[in-house]
C-alpha cells in the first residue's frame, strides 16, 4: 500500500538536492509539502523585518516551485508537538520526512515531533543535507570528540571522502501517481504569511538587494560559476570589506535558508575547478564551506555553544556591562566612521563582508568597548540574513578571541584598517552620508578637522555626528592587558580534554589553519590597529 506523506520543510527551502523530499515522494498517493510557523523562534530569537522577507519570498518561491508539479506548500502556525498529531489523524498519514537539523532547540523538537510519530504509527525519514558530511560521523571519527582546529577538521573529511553528489529535484514523473490534495480555500488556511501577520511592518524593511527563494539562488549560483577566473582565483582575504559592491558571492543568506544546497554548491565548484589552476582552503570557495561545516560541527557537539558560561571551549572573560556603548555601537553611533558605517550597512541591508564583521566584532569585544561576544552575537542574530546559529556563536567566540583563535594581540583599527582598501573613504560616504563633504584626509577621523572645515561639511561632530566613545589607542593596550589575564586564569587542561587526535600528550595546541594569518590579516598587525 502506497504511503500518505508529509514532508516537512524548515531550513531547506529547496526543490534540489532535498534527499528526504524526494523520500517522501517514493511509493507514495499523497503528498503534504508543509512549513510550520513555530512561535518558539520569534519568541527566542530576534529576527529583523528584512529576514523575514527572505523568508516570507522564499516560502512564495517554494510554493511557486511546488505548483509546477502540481503540489502546493501548507503553511501551518503553531508548536510542530501539537501540529502533526492533529495533521497525522486529519491527513491519515502514514509518513514524515525531513532534513536533519543540528540545532539544540531543532534536535529537541525533532526528537519529540518522531516519538509523536511513532505513536501514531507513522514512519520518520530524516536525511542529512544542510551540511556537506553527518556532523555526527565526523565527531565519531574523532574518538567522539569535537575536532577543534580546521587542520583536524581537513585530515577527518580526508578519510571521509568527498561530499555526497546532490541528488536532482523532484520532476512530474516522480509524482505521476502522487497528488496533494487541495481545497479551494487552500491560500485562506494555509498560504504564505505576509509581514504584518508575522507583526512586521514592511515601510521598516530596507534595501531589496538579495530577494528570497530557490529560483534566486540558482540563478545567483550559475552567475558566479560562469565567472570560472574569478572563481578559481578566489582567496578571501584577498577581497574587499568595503567594496561598495560585494566583492564576495553573497550565496550566504541562501545557503542559511537552504534555498541552495551546500552540496549543489560544493559539487558546482569542483567542475570549475576540474583541470584548471585554482585557490585551496581555507581561502578558497571550497575551504568557505568547509569553514561553515567545521562551526556546524563545533555547534553540534560543544554544550552551550552559544554562550560563555558553561561553554568547555570558550575563555571565561570579565566582560564590562555598558549598555550604551553597547546601543552606540549597534546603531552605528560610535564616532568612528568606518566602525558605524559597518553597521549601517548591516541594519539596512541584512549583509556585511566577513572582514567588516571582524572589524566590527574586535571593536565591541577584545579591541576596544569590551563588551561581551553574546550582546554582538544578538545583534547579528537579528540583522544578519545569513544569521545561523552555528557559525554566529563560532564566529563570535573566534573574532573575540575567547575560542578557535587565540591571538588576541592582534587588533583590528578602526581608522587604519578600512584605510587599506578605501583611502578616500567612498563607503563611508556611501553609508553615512552626512560625512560626504569631509575630504579623504578626515573622513576616518573626522573629529581632527578644522571646526571651519566641520561647519563647512555640514557636520560638526559633538553636534551632528558623535565624538569617538573611546580613544583606541588608549584602550586597545588596555584590553589586551586584560585578555592576557583571561588567558592566564584559564585551565590549560581544558582544550586539551576535549581536543581528540591531536597529537601527543602535552603539546602544543594548534590554532585554526587560515584565519589567524590570512582570513583575519592580509599583513602583520600591531596593537595599535591595522
Amino acid at each position: 500500500m502506497k504511503h500518505v506523506s508529509i514532508h516537512w520543510f524548515r531550513k531547506g527551502l529547496r526543490l534540489h538536492d532535498n534527499p528526504a523530499l524526494l523520500a517522501a515522494t517514493t511509493d507514495c498517493r499523497k503528498l503534504y509539502p508543509i512549513f510550520v510557523l513555530d512561535p518558539w523562534f520569534p519568541k527566542n530569537m530576534r529576527v529583523s523585518v528584512n529576514r523575514w522577507r527572505f523568508l516570507v519570498e522564499s516560502l512564495r518561491d517554494l510554493d511557486e516551485s511546488l505548483q509546477k508539479l502540481n503540489s502546493r506548500l501548507f503553511v501551518v502556525r503553531g508548536r510542530p508537538t501539537e501540529i502533526f498529531p492533529v495533521l497525522f489523524k486529519e491527513w491519515k498519514v502514514t509518513r514524515l520526512t525531513f532534513e536533519v537539523d543540528t540545532e539544540p532547540y531543532s534536535r529537541q523538537r525533532d526528537s519529540e515531533v518522531a516519538s509523536l510519530a511513532a505513536e501514531h504509527g507513522v514512519q520518520v525519514i530524516q536525511k542529512v543535507s544542510n551540511t556537506l558530511y553527518d556532523t555526527d560521523r565526523v565527531i565519531a571519527e574523532n574518538n567522539g570528540k569535537v575536532p577543534l582546529t580546521y587542520v583536524r577538521l581537513q585530515t577527518l573529511l580526508a578519510t571521509l571522502g568527498p561530499p555526497k553528489r546532490p541528488v536532482p529535484a523532484p520532476t512530474l514523473e516522480n509524482l505521476k501517481d502522487c497528488c496533494t490534495p487541495c481545497k479551494d480555500n487552500h491560500d485562506a488556511e494555509y498560504g504564505i504569511p505576509t509581514l504584518e501577520e508575522l507583526g512586521q511592518d514592511p515601510e521598516q524593511a530596507g534595501l531589496r538587494l538579495y530577494p528570497g527563494g530557490e529560483s534566486e539562488a540558482l540563478c545567483r549560483l550559475d552567475l558566479h560559476m560562469n565567472r570560472t577566473a574569478w572563481v578559481c582565483n578566489f582567496q578571501k582575504p584577498q577581497t574587499e570589506p568595503n567594496s561598495l559592491n560585494p566583492s564576495t558571492t553573497v550565496l550566504s543568506p541562501y545557503i542559511k535558508f537552504g534555498c541552495l544546497s551546500v552540496r549543489t554548491f560544493w559539487w558546482r565548484l569542483a567542475e570549475v575547478y576540474q583541470g584548471r589552476k585554482h585557490s585551496n582552503p581555507p581561502v578558497s570557495l571550497h575551504g568557505q564551506l568547509l569553514w561553515r561545516e567545521f562551526f556546524y560541527t563545533a555547534g553540534a557537539g560543544i554544550p552551550n555553544f552559544n554562550k560563555m558560561e558553561g561553554n568547555p571551549v570558550c575563555v571565561q572573560v570579565d566582560w564590562d556591562n555598558n549598555p550604551e556603548h553597547l546601543r552606540a555601537w549597534s546603531e552605528g553611533r560610535t564616532g568612528y566612521p568606518f566602525i558605524d558605517a559597518i553597521m549601517a550597512q548591516l541594519r539596512t541591508e541584512g549583509w556585511i563582508h566577513h572582514l567588516a564583521r571582524h572589524a566590527v566584532a574586535c571593536f565591541l569585544t577584545r579591541g576596544d568597548l569590551w563588551i561581551s561576544w553574546e550582546q554582538g552575537q544578538k545583534v547579528f542574530e537579528e540583522l544578519l540574513l545569513d544569521a545561523d546559529w552555528s557559525l554566529n556563536a563560532g564566529n563570535w567566540q573566534w573574532l573575540s578571541a575567547s575560542a578557535f583563535f587565540h591571538q588576541f594581540f592582534r587588533v583590528y583599527s578602526p581608522i587604519a584598517f578600512g584605510k587599506k582598501t578605501d583611502k578616500s573613504g567612498e563607503y563611508i560616504k556611501k553609508y553615512l552620508p552626512f560625512l560626504r563633504k569631509f575630504p579623504a584626509e578626515y573622513i576616518y577621523e573626522p573629529w581632527k578637522a578644522p571646526r571651519s572645515m566641520q561647519e563647512q561639511a555640514g557636520c560638526v561632530i559633538g553636534r551632528d555626528y558623535p565624538k569617538p566613545i573611546v580613544v583606541h589607542e588608549v584602550v586597545s593596550k588596555r584590553n589586551v592587558e586584560r585578555m592576557k589575564a583571561a588567558y592566564a586564569r584559564r585551565s590549560s587542561s581544558t582544550t586539551a580534554q576535549l581536543e581528540g587526535g591531536g597529537g601527543k600528550k602535552g603539546a602544543k595546541r594548534r590554532t585554526p589553519a587560515g584565519p589567524s594569518v590570512a582570513e583575519l590579516l592580509t599583513k602583520k598587525p600591531k596593537t595599535k590597529g591595522s
